[in-house]
This record gives C-alpha cells, sequence and structure tokens, in this order.
C-alpha cells in the first residue's frame, strides 16, 4: 500500500445533497456518504436527529425543512456524542437538546479531544468551523434506554438498544409508522468508523433494532433505506462489515501479530468486498486500531486526540 494522504484530507469533492420523505412524518436529509440528518415533522413541532458539524452548514438543513413546515424546531436529539453529529446544534435554536446520559458523560469525559481530532480529520466536513460555538453542544434532557416525547399526536422514542458505534448509541422510533433514525449504528454503501465501538456488542444491538421490523431507516451515512428489504440489507450488510473486521482482527491478535501486521491483513481481506463504500481507506486505521484494542487490552474506547490520530496514522499507513 502506498502512503495516504492523512485521514479524510484527500475528500475534498462537494456532495449533492437530497432532501426528501420517507414516511408520514419523517423525511431524510443526505449528501453521498456525508453524515445524514434525519427530521420529523409532528404535530406542533420539528426535532431534528444529527445537527451537522457547524451552524453554516446546518441552515441548509434548516432552509429544507422550512420549504416543507414553519413549525418551530423544538427539539435536537443526538443519536450519539461525535462532534460531526452534535456541533451545528446552535443553529436550530432548539428548547431542548436530548441524548443518553452515556452520551452525555462521553461529552464530558471526551468531548473537547473529539473535537480537535475530529476537526483535524474531516476538514471538508466542518465548512465555517469558525461558526461553532465556543465549548462543546451539552444535552439539556437526559435518558437512560427509553424517553418518549409527544409531538402532539405523535409518539416519537428514544431507544437504546446496545452499545456499538459508541457506548451511548441512540435511535429515534416512530412506532406507528415504524420509521427510524439510526445514527451511525446503520451505514449504506458507507465504510462504518468504529473507532470508538463495541465491536462485540454492535452485532446484536443491529439484531435489537431488526426486532422493530422498521419500514424506513435513515442511516448515519448513504442513501434513505425504503421497505423492509431494503432496511434489511442495510442491517446486513452493516453487521457483515463488523463481523468480517473483528474475526480477521481477532485472528491476528490469536497468532501473535502486531497491530500493522494485522492492519495490512485486515485491509487486504476486506478491501474486495468493502473497498468502494465511501471513507473506506479513511476508517480503516481507527476501525482495526479499535478492533485490535478491544481484542487485547481495552474494553473500553481509548480517547482519540489530534496526537493519537497523527501517531497511529504514521505508524499504519506511513
Amino acid at each position: 500500500m502506498s502512503t495516504k494522504v492523512f485521514a479524510s484530507h484527500a475528500d475534498t469533492e462537494v456532495k449533492k445533497v437530497t432532501f426528501e420523505q420517507i414516511s408520514e412524518h419523517t423525511w431524510a436529509y443526505t449528501a453521498e456518504g456525508d453524515p445524514n440528518t434525519g427530521i420529523i415533522i409532528g404535530d406542533d413541532a420539528v426535532l431534528v436527529a444529527d445537527t451537522q458539524a457547524t451552524p453554516a452548514m446546518a441552515q441548509d438543513v434548516i432552509r429544507r425543512i422550512r420549504e416543507v413546515t414553519d413549525k418551530p424546531i423544538k427539539y435536537v436529539a443526538l443519536t450519539h456524542y461525535h462532534a460531526v453529529r452534535v456541533l451545528g446544534a446552535s443553529a436550530y435554536g432548539p428548547q431542548q437538546i436530548l441524548a443518553s446520559q452515556d452520551t452525555y458523560d462521553l461529552i464530558v469525559e471526551r468531548g473537547e479531544q473529539d473535537k480537535a481530532s475530529e476537526i483535524g480529520r474531516f476538514p471538508r466536513l466542518f465548512q465555517n468551523v469558525e461558526t461553532v460555538p465556543e465549548g462543546m453542544t451539552w444535552p439539556t434532557i437526559t435518558f437512560q434506554g427509553k424517553m418518549t416525547l409527544w409531538l402532539g399526536k405523535l409518539e416519537v422514542q428514544l431507544l437504546q438498544l446496545g452499545r456499538g458505534h459508541t457506548k451511548g448509541d441512540t435511535v429515534i422510533w416512530l412506532p406507528e409508522e415504524r420509521s427510524l433514525l439510526s445514527g451511525d449504528l446503520v451505514e449504506f454503501d458507507a465504510t462504518p468508523y468504529a473507532g470508538d465501538a463495541y465491536f462485540e456488542d454492535w452485532p446484536t444491538t443491529l439484531d435489537n433494532i431488526a426486532k422493530l421490523k422498521p419500514l424506513t431507516l435513515v442511516p448515519g451515512r448513504g442513501p434513505a433505506l425504503k421497505g423492509e428489504e431494503q432496511v434489511s440489507e442495510g442491517l446486513s450488510v452493516t453487521r457483515s462489515f463488523i463481523v468480517d473486521l473483528y474475526d480477521s482482527v481477532k485472528k491476528g491478535v490469536a497468532e501473535g501479530k502486531d497491530l500493522k501486521t494485522v492492519y495490512r491483513e485486515t485491509y487486504m481481506t476486506l478491501k474486495p468486498r468493502y473497498g468502494s463504500w465511501v471513507i473506506f481507506d479513511h476508517c480503516m486505521p481507527f476501525d482495526v486500531t479499535r478492533a485490535y484494542d478491544e481484542a487485547t487490552k481495552y474494553t473500553d474506547p481509548r480517547i482519540w486526540t489530534a496526537d493519537r490520530d497523527r501517531q497511529m496514522w504514521e505508524t499504519l499507513e506511513g
């Protein structure tokens, strides 16, 4: 493998945005593998799940919401703590920012380091980063396990179905129309980022999503999934990637191989099937490093800092 440009610095192409209604109350803001935003338009208010990376980028989401409704955007829900998902929150002027207590705890523990790390990795995704207010995006309401919100007569459930992409993963579920916003627990035609993941837990969490039998699903990245068949495929391919990667890493660890060797072998094993997915080359060093950690001695993900990012990249790709 030739030396690669650090993280997503080679990723400069502007993506085409799609804004579409996928169920009676659910809309999907997607952009060819860039981070998605899910929107629920209730009887009396709007909920936005995952905010885009900066307030300047969030303005495009707001503009599109305003093309279909003038109801107030009262709620922002965070599916997890990553900067690229939460730093645009202030643009919506929400009355409440909702998150799991686990997500809140992760922001306390590693929010600042994660923010610096992600901005360094994804220059294109943090357009007009100067519009981000000082400090963190702090949830104003937290919950454990399950929380129900009523937008008039529309029931909206925030559910923790297990760990996967992070410890705090939350999905937003509309039981009446079986519509789900998954955050980065599910990806489609896009490589799951697993640098803060729980590989042992993630497949079971996907099984728990499948038990809800969603008819529509907005994944963390990739196009909105419409119909049971597409939703099932999205869950299946995400699961396959996580299982294939972790199996390859565990095999290398069992054979006593070091991280760099395990990385090269896992990269070559997964590239034929998954190499065409968005941000494959970006994610693989982070994903394999976390999988190697979990398979050896770190039950919980270590904190990524800008320095640790660079050191890891040099070790594996330098």
